[in-house]
């Protein structure tokens, strides 16, 4: 079998693969064997007629398409691989010659990964980033801390002020008609938390349980339901229970009860420490961030769309999955969000595009600076993932990730290590 790059162009290649007679004739007489029992035969029992016969009277290439459908991956594999290529889509084929006796020739384009031509990318100068953890800051998370913990109490005595969570049923109509969605019953609303439409939660202010209220309000005029937008609507609604959170006292006990510490300044240093933990790991993303975009701007790549494509292609299958977990569906979402899907791809591409130069760039950095996953690198990594997903038999847990998905484990690791060997390179200033 002999392969032959003919042409290189816009990242399309285009060449030949020659697979020999007897390759060929073999696929042939597989194909037959494995069908001659669907033919029917004058004279001849079912499955038994010859090869020969059936070709007389079905036509000599009646085995011909299923022989090559066999033979065809194995070749083309070989063929990139003879190549040393990279495809990114699937291949077009056309057959070039076919004739019994003679080597069968197919001709071969399919799109690969481009070529990348790197600018610096050490000693990059990149501005620090910094982020310091307040006091202030400290106090906000220790009050939503106790936001979380508070009860709620019945109030249905007085009228509702802000702050208060209320529980109401209500209607909804536009030009005298009851809309789509516009009904609910037992719907708990927080007053000033803004959840609603503007306009409506303050308009429940001063009123009291089971009073019957009219609430008129304006639909944004960007609204995501098109027949509702600008339009007025009144909502008659009924306050079934008002309550008000009760925050419980900021004290030794507060810490022993929602925390593993003794006491209150114990607690706090332990809120300090771990709102430091992540303005760290916040500035090392955004200095990687702003390191891989200057790299990006020396680079050049002329990019195949099709790569931009399956990339949005495999974000979405992500995207769809979210939602799902969620109990929405895509097209549920694009109506929730006045969109479709070509207009969701658009918004989608410049990330995209952004993402794969990105990684065919950490790729070809990676190449150049023999960067590579040892044993223990991966062994590391199935340790802490399997301590994520808290396997009982890590061994076990190993040796089945090894078998599925040791490449991009490896391919992973090898990003992360040359991101970090970006890093000890680069000037912050």
């Amino acid at each position: 079998m002999n392969s032959v790059l003919e042409k290189k162009e816009n990242n399309k290649v285009t060449f030949t693969v020659e697979i020999g007679e007897d390759k060929f004739e073999e696929a042939i007489q597989k194909t037959y064997l494995r069908n001659r029992s669907r033919f029917n035969i004058p004279g001849f029992r079912k499955g038994k007629a010859p090869r020969k016969i059936i070709e007389m009277n079905y036509g000599e290439g009646i085995f011909y398409e299923e022989a090559l459908n066999g033979i065809l991956p194995e070749a083309y594999e070989n063929a990139i691989e003879e190549l040393e290529l990279e495809p990114v889509e699937q291949p077009v084929v056309d057959i070039e010659e076919l004739e019994k006796g003679k080597p069968v020739v197919f001709k071969i384009e399919v799109t690969i990964k481009p070529e990348v031509k790197l600018g610096e990318y050490k000693s990059i100068e990149v501005e620090k980033v910094e982020y310091n953890v307040t006091d202030e800051d400290v106090e906000k998370e220790l009050n939503n801390i106790q936001e979380k913990n508070a009860r709620l109490i019945d109030v249905s005595d007085r009228e509702v002020k802000d702050g208060d969570i209320l529980n109401i049923n209500f209607e909804g109509y536009v030009d005298g008609e009851q809309f789509e969605g516009g009904t609910a019953e037992d719907q708990q609303l927080e007053i000033g938390s803004e959840k609603f439409i503007p306009g409506f939660e303050e308009q429940l202010i001063g009123k009291k349980k089971e009073e019957e209220v009219e609430v008129k309000v304006n639909f944004p005029e960007d609204y995501f339901e098109e027949s509702l937008k600008g339009k007025e609507a009144i909502f008659k609604v009924t306050i079934n229970d008002i309550k008000e959170k009760e925050l419980p006292e900021l004290d030794d006990e507060f810490a022993k009860d929602v925390s593993e510490f003794d006491t209150l300044d114990e607690f706090k240093n332990s809120i300090k420490e771990k709102l430091e933990k992540e303005m760290k790991n916040k500035e090392k993303v955004e200095q990687e961030v702003k390191l891989i975009d200057k790299i990006l701007e020396e680079a050049e790549i002329d990019l195949p769309e099709v790569m931009i494509e399956n990339q949005i292609e495999n974000e979405m299958g992500q995207f769809d999955y979210s939602l799902r977990m969620q109990g929405l569906s895509m097209e549920q979402y694009f109506e929730l969000t006045n969109t479709d899907l070509e207009g969701f791809k658009e918004q989608m591409k410049p990330e995209a595009e952004k993402r794969v130069r990105t990684e065919l760039v950490l790729e070809e950095i990676s190449k150049i600076e023999k960067i590579e996953a040892s044993d223990e690198d991966v062994d590391k990594e199935l340790e802490k993932m399997a301590e994520q997903y808290q396997s009982e038999d890590v061994e076990k847990f190993k040796e089945d990730m090894k078998k599925g998905d040791l490449e991009y484990i490896k391919t992973g690791i090898i990003r992360d290590k040359t991101i970090e060997f970006l890093m000890a390179n680069a000037k912050f200033s």
